[in-house]
C-alpha cells in the first residue's frame, strides 16, 4: 500500500514526468496571489475498498503568478491516520496553467506527484488521477479575499463527504462512509439558523436519513471561518468544519480540522446550468456494500458541456485503485430544459445545486452512489487575427471536450476565428491534403490531415506518429499563425458519430440503424468512429483505408445498455479517408428501447451514442 505521509516540495518538474513535456503556461497569471486550499486524500488498502491510509491537508498556499507558489511555515495543517498531525514546513512548488486554465501543480502533501484541473474565477478544482501511487485525492482551492462574517449571507446548499478511519482497526470500512447536504441561511453576522440534512450512509443503501441541526453558527478570522454545529448529532457533519468562500461569494467549500473529509457548496438561486463546466468530483459506488462490504472509490477532474436545450456531453479523467486503474471516461448526459437551481439526474444518482448566475454548479450523490462533485463555469475567450479557442480542440464525432485526451489517426473538431474565408471540404474518396484554402494544421509541428475548413471551425486527423505524453496544436493560414493549445495525448479517444445523439451505424446488409430499423439481438453492426489509435499495416495520414484492411493496434471492447458485445473487427474504413469501423455482434439479453453504447479501449472508456434495440 502506497505511503501518502511522505511530506515533501517538489523545487521544480521532474524529469521523466508531465513536466518535461511541453505545455501552455500563458495562463498561469490565472493561479496569482494568496490562495486557501483543502485536499483530502485516501489510498485503498484492500481488494474489498478499505481505506488503509487517509490524510488531509488545508490552509493557506500563495501562488506568484508565474509558475511558482510557496508556503509559509505554519500555514498548512496535516493530519495522516498513519503520521499523525502537524504542520507542512515551509516550501515551495511549481505549477503550469493553460490560456483555458486547465494544467497542473506539483502535490504539496505527496513528492513526486501532480494534481491535473482547472481553474476559472479564482476557483481550482483537480485531482491526481495519474500520480502512479494508488491514492485517490480531491484538491479545492479558492483566492482569498479577505471574507468576513459580513460576507457569508444569503440561502446555501452544501454537499459533504466523509471516510470515517477507525484507529483501533488501522482502516476504514466501506460500510461507514457517508455523503450528506445541507442547506443553511447564514444572516450575515454569524448565524447560520436551522440546518436542514439529507445523510445516505453505504450500509443502508438508497435509503436517507433526515436531520435537523438548530442554532448554527460561524465566525470569520483573517479571511476563513468556522461553522459551528453545536450538537451535531443529526447529520453526522462534525460539530466545527472549516470554512472558504470564493470571491463572488458562490462557492464555499471545507471540512473538519480534524477529520478527513470534503464538503463543497454553492449560494443557491434561480440559475441553470449552460455552456463549458470544469469539474472535479470524489464518489464512493456502494451499491455492493450490503451484499458483501465492497465499496469502489474514484476521484476525477474534467469538464463538460450543457446545452439549454437539457444536453450534456463531458469528460472525466479519473481514478478508481480495484477495476480500471486510471482512464478518459467520455459520455453524455441530459437534464430538465429550464432546471431552475437544481436538479435530479435520475442517471447517475445525483442531485444537483445551481448558484443563481449559473457560474457554479455543486454534485450530491444519491445512495448508495455516493460523493461530491464541483463545476465551474468556464469563461469565454477570443482572440484577433487567426486564434484558436483553448478550449476548441474536441473529438468530431462524439464532441468530447478539451480536456479528453487525443490520440494518432483522431480527427478533431477546432473552433476559434479568422481560419478561412468560406468553407472548404476535401473529398472522403481522396487522400485527405495537408493543406487546404490556404489553411494548415501542426500537430507537434507535423502537418496534419484536413478533412474541411470554414472561417471558424476545422477537422483534421492527429497525425499517426504523434506520440503519448502532451502535443501542441496551431493553426496556419497566409494571414498568419494561430496561438498554441496544449492537449494531452492517449493511445485512444474512442468517439462514435451521433446523429440526434444517435449512433451511426449500418446492419450487415449495410442499411442504416434507425428507430424503424433497429438493432436485434444477434445482429452483426458496422459502428462508425473516431479515436482508435495506431493501426497495422501503418498507413500515411489522410489517405484512404486501403485492401486488405489496416486494423487497429489496440484491442477494444463493447456494451450496449451495459451486456456486453463481442467486438469482430476494427479497422480503418476501406477505400475511404479520415474514419475507423468497429463491428459488434448484438447480445442478448439488451432490454428493448434506446440503449447506451459503450466502447472502451485500454486507456479510455466512451458513452456518447444512443442505440435502437427491438425485442428478442
Amino acid at each position: 500500500m502506497p505511503r501518502l505521509s511522505r511530506i515533501a516540495r517538489i523545487l521544480t518538474l521532474l524529469a521523466g514526468g508531465i513536466g518535461a513535456q511541453t505545455w501552455d503556461t500563458s495562463g498561469n497569471s490565472k493561479l496569482n496571489g494568496s490562495f486557501f486550499f483543502r485536499q483530502v486524500l485516501y489510498a485503498v488498502g484492500d481488494q474489498y475498498g478499505d481505506i488503509g491510509e487517509a490524510a488531509v491537508v488545508y490552509g493557506s498556499i500563495n501562488f506568484h503568478g508565474d509558475g511558482t507558489y510557496s508556503i509559509a511555515a505554519s500555514g498548512v495543517t496535516y493530519v495522516d491516520s498513519n503520521a499523525g498531525s502537524g504542520y507542512l514546513p515551509a516550501g515551495n512548488g511549481t505549477y503550469a496553467i493553460s490560456a483555458s486554465g486547465y494544467g497542473f501543480l506539483s502535490n504539496p502533501f505527496v513528492a513526486g506527484d501532480f494534481i491535473y484541473g482547472s481553474v476559472s474565477n479564482g476557483v481550482f478544482v483537480g485531482s491526481s488521477t495519474d500520480n502512479g501511487g494508488g491514492y485517490n485525492d480531491l484538491f479545492v482551492a479558492a483566492a482569498s479575499s479577505g471574507a468576513t462574517a459580513a460576507t457569508f449571507q444569503g440561502s446555501y446548499s452544501m454537499a459533504y463527504m466523509a471516510f470515517p478511519f477507525n484507529p483501533f482497526l488501522g482502516y476504514g470500512d466501506p460500510s461507514d462512509s457517508y455523503d450528506a447536504l445541507a442547506t443553511l441561511n447564514p444572516n450575515g453576522s454569524g448565524s447560520a439558523g436551522t440546518m436542514n440534512v439529507t445523510t445516505y450512509v453505504a450500509s443502508s443503501g438508497n435509503r436517507p436519513f433526515q436531520g435537523v441541526e438548530t442554532n448554527v453558527r460561524y465566525t470569520f478570522a483573517n479571511g476563513s471561518g468556522n461553522l459551528i454545529i453545536p450538537f451535531a448529532g443529526n447529520s453526522g457533519i462534525p460539530g466545527v468544519q472549516t470554512l472558504y468562500i470564493s470571491p463572488d461569494g458562490n462557492f464555499i467549500f471545507g471540512g473538519s480540522p480534524g477529520n478527513w473529509d470534503m464538503f463543497v457548496g454553492v449560494r443557491t438561486g434561480s440559475g441553470t446550468p449552460g455552456g463549458l463546466y470544469y469539474q472535479a468530483g470524489l464518489q464512493e459506488d456502494a451499491s455492493q456494500v450490503p451484499l458483501s462490504g465492497l465499496g469502489v472509490l474514484s476521484t476525477y477532474f474534467g469538464s463538460f458541456s450543457a446545452t439549454h436545450s437539457g444536453a450534456i456531453v463531458g469528460h472525466q479523467r479519473f481514478f478508481e485503485a480495484i477495476y480500471s486503474g486510471n482512464q478518459d471516461y467520455t459520455y453524455s448526459d441530459s437534464f430538465p430544459a429550464g432546471s431552475s437551481g437544481g436538479y435530479t439526474d435520475s442517471n447517475t444518482s445525483t442531485q444537483y445545486l445551481i448558484s443563481g448566475d449559473g457560474s457554479v454548479m455543486v454534485g450530491f450523490g444519491l445512495g448508495p452512489l455516493l460523493g461530491i462533485q464541483v463545476g465551474l463555469r468556464a469563461p469565454t475567450f477570443s482572440g484577433s487575427g487567426v486564434f484558436l479557442d483553448p478550449t476548441g480542440v474536441q473529438n468530431a464525432a462524439s464532441f468530447a471536450p478539451f480536456t479528453a485526451n487525443v490520440s494518432p489517426g483522431e480527427l478533431l473538431f477546432l473552433t476559434g476565428s479568422g481560419f478561412a474565408d468560406q468553407f472548404e471540404a476535401a473529398s472522403i474518396y481522396a487522400p485527405f491534403p495537408k493543406m487546404l484554402r490556404g489553411v494548415q494544421v501542426l500537430v507537434n509541428g507535423t502537418p496534419a490531415a484536413i478533412y474541411y475548413v470554414g472561417p471558424s471551425y476545422i477537422a483534421a486527423l492527429v497525425p499517426y506518429a504523434t506520440a503519448n505524453g502532451v502535443a501542441t496544436i496551431q493553426v496556419v493560414t497566409g494571414h498568419g499563425s494561430s496561438n498554441m493549445v496544449t492537449v494531452f495525448v492517449g493511445s485512444t479517444s474512442p468517439g462514435v458519430y451521433v446523429a440526434n445523439g444517435y449512433a451511426i451505424a449500418q446492419h450487415g446488409d449495410y442499411s442504416l440503424v434507425s428507430a424503424s430499423n433497429p438493432a436485434r439481438p444477434g445482429d452483426l453492426l458496422l459502428i462508425y468512429m473516431t479515436g482508435l489509435g495506431s493501426v497495422s499495416p501503418a498507413i500515411e495520414d489522410g489517405a484512404l483505408g486501403p485492401v486488405p484492411v489496416s486494423t487497429t493496434t489496440n484491442a477494444f471492447t463493447a456494451r450496449i445498455g451495459g451486456v456486453s458485445a463481442a467486438v469482430a473487427i476494427t479497422e480503418v474504413v476501406p477505400t475511404i479517408a479520415g474514419d475507423y469501423v468497429l463491428a459488434l455482434t448484438v447480445p442478448s439479453g439488451v432490454a428493448a428501447g434506446d440503449r447506451v453504447l459503450t466502447v472502451s479501449g485500454p486507456d479510455s472508456i466512451s458513452s456518447t451514442a444512443l442505440l435502437p434495440v427491438a425485442a428478442q
